[in-house]
């Protein structure tokens, strides 16, 4: 079926974007990875439940854009009205979830803050019994480059002693107790740069969410005017 010029010129259109569309569902694959590894380490540090599921999303959408654009591909291509269809159905659908990932990540910065502090000061005297929580806070500590909640004295206020992973290795004499102090400790608390890590984390889901959500959104409009240029076609035959 030969289309008019404006509506071939769309149909190209819409199957370069679709190229461009496998490219984005790349894109946010990485995006939704590199995000699920950064944070997994610190979940057990927060009850937001948006840092644990919203990579997951960005995750299955990457994976499902690559289905959804080889419907978009083939539809132009062949000019078939169901093939197009399903594919403005699959991309709406995508660019609601990204709009809500976008929109969830900017919303939920607000809340990080106490979460953490919340968690943190719950946790913080289990750390000589609880070997789960020791193993957050040591990792935290050393990763992050940070000491207790606000500052190494806050180990001294739970009547603990300064975890060495609050030093630098170089900085702590092995077998010796007690070997972290104050003066050799990270002198930052974890609470601020943890907050920092998610808000960097939620920025960037944010950001990658709802400017390809707005993207996409375009070939909606794209795919619409061909299906709807095809159905009057297959109408006046």
């Amino acid at each position: 079926m030969a289309l008019g010029g404006g509506m071939s010129c769309v149909k190209y259109l819409l199957f370069c974007f679709n190229l461009l569309f496998a490219v984005t569902g790349l894109i946010i694959l990485i995006v939704g990875a590199k995000a699920e590894y950064n944070a997994y380490p610190y979940m057990d540090l927060t009850d937001e439940k948006f840092y644990s599921s919203a990579p997951v999303v960005l995750i299955i959408v990457g994976i499902i854009i690559f289905i959804v654009a080889f419907f978009g591909c083939c539809g132009a291509v062949k000019e078939n009205h169901w093939m197009i269809t399903t594919f403005s159905v699959f991309l709406l659908l995508i660019f609601v979830a990204e709009l809500g990932v976008g929109i969830a990540g900017y919303v939920k910065q607000k809340d990080l803050e106490a979460s953490f502090l919340r968690s943190l000061n719950e946790s913080i005297a289990e750390y000589p019994t609880n070997k789960d929580v020791r193993n957050t806070f040591d990792i935290v500590q050393t990763d992050l480059t940070c000491c207790g909640i606000n500052g190494p004295k806050d180990w001294a206020t739970n009547s603990l002693p300064i975890p060495d992973s609050c030093c630098a290795a170089r900085e702590i004499t092995a077998g010796t107790a007690a070997a972290c102090t104050p003066e050799t400790a990270h002198p930052d608390g974890c609470l601020n740069k943890l907050v920092g890590l998610f808000q960097d984390i939620a920025v960037v889901l944010g950001g990658v969410g709802l400017g390809i959500a707005f993207i996409q959104l375009l070939g909606v409009i794209f795919a619409c005017c061909l299906a709807r240029s095809i159905r009057s076609q297959y109408e006046t035959v």
